[in-house]
């Protein structure tokens, strides 16, 4: 495997900083993971592996098309991958969805509430789901709408709110039952620049507390600021993996995570 940090130049990823892997701390273990949609030839993931140690932040970064949300998709038991495997907290993720579902949250692209009940009518519904009730359910609504700012709001319409205050409810909903695995699918994507600061100073104190975080995002500054490590997909295959200070440091004249990540991946626009 190259170790110098320049552009791969065959199908083998590069992996820097070969100390932080092999672990034997990983909560998430991805193998050989294969998804072909139906009526088409090309893979949307095409043979990955990686692996989440647990207590990080893994960015899962890559441009329009490059099979980000479908991985997601897997992990979080929603698609069944056409092969491979995703082993979370030791189980199977295909042969156990049910039992894993407690463990893991997921706040996806789109805002997952519903637009007519209140900010805390949703955290109810979607925590009773996760069998939570009484004065437990009722403490961790409270607590989880402090967390995001929605203290004052949560006995008001979703429908009323704005882009920000609706991603900021949608995290809160991923974080009510206490999940050890976290998967997150562009959660700040459209929303002001105070919401975007509550939203990554709110992960950090997640990740001090301990959960493990799966992010994806377009914005390389986040991912620069926030991931431990992270991992660039391209055309459904992972093309560099590393921290993002030795991402950066192994390719020349590149400053920052953006010139790396568009090095790797060129700039031709992606529809």
């Amino acid at each position: 495997m190259p170790s110098d940090g320049n552009v791969p130049t065959g199908r083998e990823p590069i992996r820097c900083d070969a100390t932080e892997t092999g672990t034997g701390d990983e909560i998430l273990q991805v193998r050989r993971l294969v998804k072909v949609y139906r009526g088409t030839t090309t893979p949307a993931v095409d043979g990955i592996d990686f692996a989440v140690r647990r207590g990080e932040i893994f960015g899962l970064l890559g441009p329009n098309g490059a099979g980000k949300t479908t991985v997601i998709s897997i992990l979080c038991t929603l698609l069944r991958p056409t092969s491979g495997s995703a082993i979370l907290c030791s189980q199977d993720t295909q042969r156990s969805p049910a039992r894993l579902q407690s463990l893991f949250g997921l706040a996806p692209q789109e805002i997952a509430l519903y637009p007519s009940l209140t900010a805390r009518e949703n955290l109810h519904y979607f925590g009773s789901l996760y069998g939570l009730s009484g004065r437990v359910l009722r403490r961790r609504i409270e607590e989880c709408l402090a967390l995001v700012g929605l203290s004052d709001r949560g006995g008001t319409r979703i429908d009323t709110f704005s882009g920000g205050m609706k991603r900021r409810a949608n995290l809160a909903g991923a974080i009510l039952h206490s999940p050890r695995v976290l998967f997150l699918d562009e959660p700040t994507v459209g929303i002001d620049a105070q919401s975007r600061n509550l939203i990554l100073e709110n992960l950090k104190t997640l990740r001090d507390d301990g959960a493990t975080i799966v992010y994806t995002t377009h914005y390389m500054e986040e991912a620069e600021n926030l991931c431990g490590r992270v991992a660039i997909m391209d055309r459904g295959k992972i093309i560099a993996e590393g921290s993002p200070r030795s991402l950066i440091a192994g390719m020349d004249g590149c400053s920052n995570l953006e010139e790396s990540f568009l090095r790797l991946t060129g700039r031709n626009l992606r529809d």
